[in-house]
């Protein structure tokens, strides 16, 4: 199949599908090797980037999916009847920054970090799919361990938990900035804390 065919397939398959789609299937319906699925994944990817088009495509660890771009969110909202997501609070906050850096962890950390239940939260975090279940410890009782979704890397527009950046420095007195983009293109700095609630507004 010739390089056009190729791209003119992938960008119907993620079309079609609607949620993100493993470079290694895209490989196996076209009979291709999984490294040539990801280069034309990459190269459509990129073509969608500098046209201006209204759609884009993202990479979520090895998947990737067509997306609408932020800019036109409003209007996408207004066709569509759909209302703006609540806020997340200080605390689903602070409990999604404790999850987001230092994953898989059980319920019980968490609370040791914050000093309060996180029951509550932790429960909303995953009805919003920024959290999930990621599986148990073999321990007594095997505690539940949490983790982010690819939901939480599509709203920060990365590809993985690597790229979200460091945390600042514990000898430092003051809260140290950092800069991260987000998945409509806007560079946001600010605090771990403060870059979440930017990412999770909408």
């Amino acid at each position: 199949m010739i390089t056009d065919k190729i791209n003119s397939a992938i960008e119907a398959i993620l079309f079609a599908n609607g949620s993100s789609v493993e470079a290694s299937r895209i490989a196996v319906a076209l009979e291709i090797s999984e490294s040539e699925a990801k280069e034309h994944l990459e190269e459509l990817k990129n073509e969608y980037e500098s046209s201006g088009r209204g759609i884009t495509i993202i990479r979520l660890k090895d998947s990737y999916q067509m997306v609408s771009v932020k800019e036109f969110a409003p209007a996408i909202r207004t066709v569509m009847d759909l209302r703006r997501n609540t806020p997340l609070s200080q605390a689903a906050l602070e409990v999604l920054a404790v999850i987001a850096y230092n994953q898989p962890v059980t319920k019980s950390f968490v609370e040791q970090i914050r000093g309060v239940d996180c029951s509550g939260v932790i429960g909303s975090l995953t009805a919003k799919d920024l959290i999930e279940e990621k599986g148990r410890l073999e321990l007594p009782g095997r505690p539940l361990i949490y983790g982010t979704t690819e939901n939480f890397l599509r709203c920060f527009n990365i590809s993985s938990i690597e790229e979200l950046p460091p945390l600042p420095e514990d000898d430092s007195s003051e809260e140290k900035d950092e800069e991260i983009t987000l998945f409509d293109g806007e560079r946001v700095t600010g605090t771990v804390e403060e870059i979440v609630e930017k990412a999770t507004e909408e």
